[in-house]
């Protein structure tokens, strides 16, 4: 491929509503349903139920005001553009470097559990080889990202399908254990609600659904932009919704065996619970299941990942090389490295709970910065209510501290080193 280019080309429009749709789903159904539930439903007991209902009723408002700001002004980088066009440069460098920092790690947690289930199949279990596979992983995929965003698409599709098949027969299945294999709901259902817990768990399964907000990042490349983003968006997040409370209803039966599951890394819960049940058959189809989900968010996560560098690339917070997209406009290519790399670093770390945690303070700041943005919208550009935004703004700020104090004491440290680093890399750049 050759890919000498000018920084300010643009990327192709080729991706539909139904394409949209299911880059969305990719990046939601993986990590969020095989990896955040399970935890959530360990900190919440079935309050997880709820959990769910009200981390929906964030994302949603969330979704609502990337939507209209992403239908305003339809270009790659998501937040990090609406918070430069709509508020200021800094808290627009701010939005962007802590999408960097909380997708990262969402993908560094998606490529871990893919590692996690993949090793299930094998008799090695070591955390050292799960670190080696989740590398692997992501070094695959960031080449299968460098061939554009049309061949993503087509195996994001494939992926997309079998998650939601093996899911749908999972929930089914353990919905179906007899009562005297499922007795845990009686016992826990009496257990008093811990509201500290409820909002930890509310937080962790907010970052559950933002897969939505790979659609708004990619919007340069989306045909029709002001009318599929908001309808994609939207359906995007009522089907993980829908899911999501299947499998949290179906698991909620069979808490003791989610507590017992998996090893310190909670590594393959849901086959687990599949196990313990009695489903062996089933336990293997859910592990196939959460292999392609969990790829699935990966290979989204490196998609919008590396449109944020392009973006921030472009307009001069970043290096200028990694604005640098190939001839046929189809792969920001030094972005897509760039991403590939960040993701390995993290994939190092080898912990899944402290990623998910730390990028669930993140990406909540993100998205207060998102709905601040939308709050700037003037009547005739505003496509939804005000109070969406409002609610939104609250409800991020509301839950970012009730993580664990380790994540969003990093979260904020990571933040101050970008704006360190914005300041001294413009600094550098103007002499």
């Amino acid at each position: 491929m050759n890919q000498s280019t000018a920084t300010s080309g643009t990327l192709k429009r080729d991706v539909g509503l139904f394409g949209a749709t299911l880059l969305g789903l990719g990046s939601i159904l993986g990590t969020g349903i095989f990896v955040a539930l399970a935890f959530a439903s360990q900190i919440a007991g079935v309050y997880v139920l709820p959990a769910i209902g009200v981390a929906a009723l964030v994302a949603f408002c969330n979704g609502m005001s990337s939507a209209q700001l992403a239908a305003r002004h339809p270009v790659s980088g998501g937040t990090y553009e609406y918070g430069y066009r709509w508020l200021s440069p800094t808290l627009g460098f701010a939005a962007g470097w802590m999408f960097l920092a909380a997708k990262s790690a969402s993908a560094a947690t998606a490529a871990l559990g893919a590692a996690g289930y993949l090793l299930q199949w094998t008799p090695y279990s070591d955390s050292r080889l799960s670190v080696v596979v989740a590398i692997v992983l992501t070094l695959l995929l960031t080449l299968l990202v460098l061939s554009g965003l049309r061949r993503s698409n087509r195996v994001n599709t494939a992926i997309v399908s079998a998650t939601v098949l093996s899911l749908v027969i999972f929930s089914v299945a353990l919905l179906g254990v007899s009562p005297d294999k499922a007795d845990a709901l009686s016992r826990t259902a009496v257990d008093p609600l811990e509201w500290r817990s409820f909002l930890e768990a509310c937080a962790l399964m907010f970052v559950a659904y933002t897969g939505y907000g790979r659609v708004a990042t990619l919007g340069e490349e989306l045909h029709n932009p002001e009318r599929n983003i908001p309808k994609a968006i939207f359906i995007t997040l009522l089907v993980s919704m829908l899911l999501y409370l299947l499998t949290g209803w179906a698991i909620t039966a069979h808490l003791p065996s989610l507590a017992n599951s998996g090893s310190p890394a909670f590594a393959a819960p849901l086959e687990e619970l599949a196990r313990s049940a009695g489903l062996p058959g089933i336990a293997g189809l859910v592990s196939l299941g959460a292999i392609t989900a969990m790829l699935g968010v990966l290979l989204n996560l490196i998609l919008g990942l590396s449109r944020v560098w392009l973006a921030m690339g472009r307009r001069g917070d970043m290096p200028a090389a990694l604005a640098n997209i190939d001839r046929a406009g189809q792969s920001p290519y030094a972005a897509v490295i760039v991403t590939g790399c960040v993701i390995v670093g993290l994939c190092s770390l080898g912990d899944v709970k402290t990623t998910w945690s730390f990028s669930a303070f993140t990406v909540l700041v993100y998205y207060a910065i998102t709905n601040l943005s939308a709050l700037q919208l003037t009547p005739e550009e505003r496509l939804y209510p005000r109070a969406l935004s409002v609610l939104g703004l609250c409800s991020c700020l509301g839950l970012a501290f009730w993580v664990e104090p380790t994540a969003w004491l990093a979260g904020l440290t990571v933040l101050a080193a970008g704006l360190i680093w914005r300041f001294g890399f413009r600094l550098l750049s103007r002499m």
